[in-house]
């Protein structure tokens, strides 16, 4: 098992039993493999929200704005919106065969995603975060479970969009499931 997610998993308890996903079949349809550790962390808490702040996609996941693939499809249409109408594109966005993947939303309407590089495999891709109510993009240079880690538990990733983290134990994972 990956150490962020067992790290993740000591301090946050899934709050559901484990279920498996149908990878191949999400991965046929964004068109390349995603990180072994997202997966690992889905197939072990599913889809939800971290600490009232992160609500990690899934694959199939009841609600429309929390399932990946859904969302993926929205968000590249509202990025291109974006970069039409002026706001700065990063230029790492602007290298040959470089795409974004949604993994992750906030309640502040930030989302988190990787940045996807041609020749590089999913688990060397960068977590890219993008401001909700503004232009501004942060990088970082970690897995989407290690930055999930050192955000919500130990302080170690920097952030202006989340630096009121970490917050103060108990940490509470709750399921979408648990949502509807």
């Amino acid at each position: 098992m990956n150490p962020a997610v067992a790290h993740l998993i000591e301090a946050i308890p899934p709050s559901d039993a484990p279920r498996s996903h149908n990878w191949a079949r999400v991965e046929g349809e964004l068109g390349t493999i995603l990180p072994s550790d997202y997966k690992q962390l889905v197939d072990l808490y599913g889809g939800g929200l971290f600490d009232d702040a992160i609500w990690v996609l899934e694959p199939d996941c009841p609600n429309r704005y929390h399932d990946l693939v859904t969302e993926n499809r929205d968000r590249v249409e509202a990025q291109q919106g974006l970069w039409m109408g002026g706001e700065p594109k990063p230029a790492e966005l602007d290298e040959a065969g470089s795409r974004t993947i949604a993994w992750a939303v906030t309640e502040n309407g930030d989302c988190l995603y990787w940045l996807a590089r041609t020749g590089q495999e999913p688990e060397q891709w960068t977590v890219l975060v993008k401001e909700g109510r503004g232009r501004d993009w942060e990088f970082h240079a970690q897995s989407c479970s290690e930055f999930l880690r050192s955000i919500l538990l130990t302080g170690d990733t920097e952030s202006e969009m989340f630096y009121d983290f970490p917050t103060e134990e108990p940490h509470e994972f709750r399921s979408s499931s648990r949502f509807l």
